[in-house]
């Protein structure tokens, strides 16, 4: 049974858009000129210097309306839980950075201070994130490899290899939070539309798979160098596998039990985290577990284990970045604050959207990027976030940045009091933590199958994004990544799927007529829809397709004309041709490029017009054209580029030139003020072709051509032609 749907009835003028501008005055907006714009940017009264400072420090407006009875009970659990995750993943993940773990706590412990202030996101854990420990231990083991020699800098002289080593990761991090501040101040946020969905989680795989591999060494006892550059992860697979059967079994062994024990316990986290009230630290107690036991069994002598050693009590004194580490390294220090501020931003959105409360991407990328100028300046790494670490803030309680400064609070007590107790800890623990971490974005793999089914263009961006990152590094995959992307833009935009329009039966709805039964197409009229813009890049490809959509070349069809008008005027001049009647009426319209048009000089003793779909005397043939009009519907067209324009202009001529009305519907205002300033109107096209709809245009070309039943005759000596019999069966 059909659904009982309201029925709406509109009685109104059929409307061109020159009439219904007649009938409906337009406001005339004044508009801002970029000089104005900067005045209106420059000027300052209290109110903008207010919404400055709480745009700017958005503390200030969290803290006004801060629930301490309600809220801070829960911003404490949070922040104790949080900081003891953070903890240990910053002691994991700078090993990733090729330092010691130490400089982990560092990451945990500076960035966030900053962030407290000048941060957007309430719920987000500013700290280390796997990703970007990869990348910033890559240009660390280039500059400072572990069996090689180092950059010739001036910055690392008496310097030990591990001192040389914060020297490249803290410069490296500094120049990437100049970037994030730089663009933050220049207000380009909006940069990371252009890192899609399927972009990041192509690379955050890739990246998965990078740390797995780094992490063999750990896991398997070996020593393994560094390796950076293309096909990194090959050399460094080879070097695992030449060293396989010198495995340390202790390590194997420890390793395998941590991961089953923490994969365990994480799946009962996920599972039972309604009725938790607080997720299990089971990082922190496999790390406690791991310490004791091999603190009491001695691992390092009885075994060969590899341990974390001496860890840093207390904090050093700031040290200045080098600018020598700022040349070599600016290549790889965008693409880290790139990422660093997407994954961020993305993690942030989620929350915000949860929680009802706004973020700023532009003051979120100052954020950062003092964080890790702050940080850098006290030997820390690049900071963003992890979900898994965000996570644990959001759900147990967290509910402002509050917890992100206690758990602060907590890697600063590690740091200056019980460091020592970590000293024991084997390397293959924190490589085993590191390594059961990456599930997310491991099973991410699972999306390929499922891009492939539903849009195999996002399967080829997110295929290519994660093998070159995975065989070219983190940076250059990075940039391909971003160039396959654009360049499915770039394809969809200059060949979009054109379609040829019918009318709905009983309806003003146009749609594609090989999707639906039930059309009514008058006969002699085309709808052509481009669904993009059109442009430099693609007006060839408009111009095509129109011509497959009606089904001749305007172009070739004037110039066969053209050909047999003189055949026509040479038997008219030898007398083969008689006319029944002498009514001279223009042969063809004239036309600016007379070469390209290929007319013939002299037309003017040719006493009638010719219908060029009847039978032509003298053998004469032209091809047919089938239509009398043509309407373009221009909805979807976003903007012109002068190419396109002149493109466009020297096609609807030459539709005209062979008689098709050419109607333009639904093109946006602001194109049509562009098409005035452009000089595009003129005696042949002009403003009478816009229409405000496609059923406007439509019932204008009915009215226009309903009863026209004129005839001529055109006569030989052998045949006699109907000339002119324009008969055309229209209904509505």
């Amino acid at each position: 049974m059909a659904t009982m749907r309201k029925h709406y009835t509109v009685n109104r003028p059929v409307y061109s858009d020159d009439s219904f501008a007649e009938d409906h005055e337009k406001i005339f907006r004044l508009r801002k000129t970029p000089l104005d714009k900067v005045k209106e940017y420059l000027t300052c009264d209290s109110k903008r210097a207010k919404k400055v400072a709480l745009s700017f420090l958005p503390i200030i407006g969290w803290m006004r309306i801060y629930r301490i009875k309600e809220w801070l009970l829960g911003d404490l659990v949070s922040g104790v839980s949080t900081g003891l995750v953070a903890i240990m993943q910053g002691l994991a993940f700078s090993l990733l950075a090729s330092l010691p773990p130490s400089y982990g706590l560092y990451t945990a412990f500076f960035p966030v201070l900053t962030y407290f202030f000048l941060g957007t996101s309430r719920h987000i854990s500013v700290g280390s994130f796997p990703v970007l420990s990869l990348m910033v231990g890559a240009v660390v083991t280039r500059l400072v490899p572990e069996d090689g020699p180092s950059a010739n800098f001036t910055a690392f002289y008496n310097l030990t290899l591990y001192e040389k080593r914060v020297v490249v990761a803290s410069s490296v991090t500094f120049l990437a939070g100049i970037f994030q501040l730089a663009m933050g101040v220049l207000q380009v946020g909006f940069i990371v539309v252009y890192l899609s969905d399927t972009l990041v989680s192509g690379f955050t795989t890739a990246a998965a798979v990078h740390i797995l591999v780094s992490q063999l060494k750990f896991v398997f006892g070996l020593e393994v160098p560094g390796f950076s550059g293309p096909l990194s992860i090959i050399y460094t697979l080879e070097s695992n596998f030449v060293q396989i059967t010198s495995i340390n079994i202790c390590d194997l062994v420890m390793s395998i039990i941590i991961m089953i024990v923490v994969f365990i316990v994480k799946e009962l986290n996920d599972k039972y985290k309604a009725k938790l009230p607080v997720p299990i630290p089971i990082e922190v107690v496999m790390t406690i577990i791991a310490c004791g036991v091999s603190y009491g069994f001695n691992f390092e002598k009885k075994f060969g284990v590899s341990i974390v050693g001496k860890m840093v009590s207390g904090y050093e004194s700031p040290i200045a970045p080098s600018v020598q580490v700022f040349q070599e390294s600016a290549v790889e220090a965008f693409p880290i604050a790139i990422v660093g501020f997407a994954v961020a931003f993305s993690v942030a959105k989620v929350y915000s959207i949860k929680h009802d409360y706004t973020i700023d991407g532009n003051q979120e990328l100052i954020a950062f990027g003092v964080s890790n100028i702050f940080g850098a300046s006290f030997r820390s790494f690049a900071a963003s976030t992890a979900l898994s670490r965000s996570a644990v803030q959001e759900s147990s309680g967290g509910r402002t940045q509050i917890a992100g400064l206690i758990s602060a609070l907590m890697a600063m007590v590690v740091t200056l009091a019980l460091g020592f107790l970590l000293e024991p800890l084997p390397r293959s623990v924190l490589g085993a933590l590191v390594i059961v971490n990456l599930k997310g974005m491991l099973m991410q793999f699972r999306e390929i199958p499922y891009l492939f089914k539903r849009d195999k263009t996002e399967c080829v961006v997110w295929v290519v994004t994660c093998v070159s990152a995975i065989l070219l590094g983190l940076d250059l995959g990075l940039a391909v990544g971003l160039g396959m992307e654009l360049l499915t833009v770039v394809f969809r935009t200059q060949f979009p799927r054109c379609s040829v329009l019918a009318n709905i039966s009983g309806t003003d709805l146009y749609r594609d007529r090989k999707d639906y039964v039930e059309l009514y197409e008058p006969r002699g009229v085309k709808i052509f829809r481009i669904p993009s813009p059109i442009f430099f890049a693609n007006i060839d490809f408009f111009k095509d397709k129109l011509v497959d959509a009606v089904g001749f070349n305007p172009l070739k069809v004037l110039k066969k004309r053209n050909k047999a008008l003189r055949k026509i005027k040479a038997l008219w001049e030898r007398g083969d041709v008689q006319s029944t009647e002498k009514d001279l009426w223009g042969l063809f319209p004239q036309t600016t490029n007379m070469d390209q048009m290929d007319l013939p000089s002299d037309l003017k003793e040719l006493p009638s017009k010719i219908c060029w779909n009847a039978d032509l005397p003298g053998n004469i043939s032209v091809p047919r054209v089938d239509i009398h009009s043509l309407i373009l519907d221009f909805s979807a067209v976003s903007f012109l580029d002068i190419s396109a324009m002149k493109g466009l202009k020297t096609t609807l001529k030459e539709f005209i030139n062979v008689d098709v009305g050419v109607y333009i519907a639904s093109c946006d205002i602001y194109i049509q003020e562009k098409l005035h300033s452009c000089m595009f109107f003129d005696d042949d096209i002009q403003t009478s072709m816009f229409f405000p709809t496609i059923h406007d245009a439509m019932l204008h070309v009915l009215e226009e051509h309903e009863g026209m039943n004129k005839g001529y005759v055109v006569r030989t000596n052998i045949i006699f032609v109907d000339a002119f019999l324009v008969v055309m069966e229209l209904k509505m």
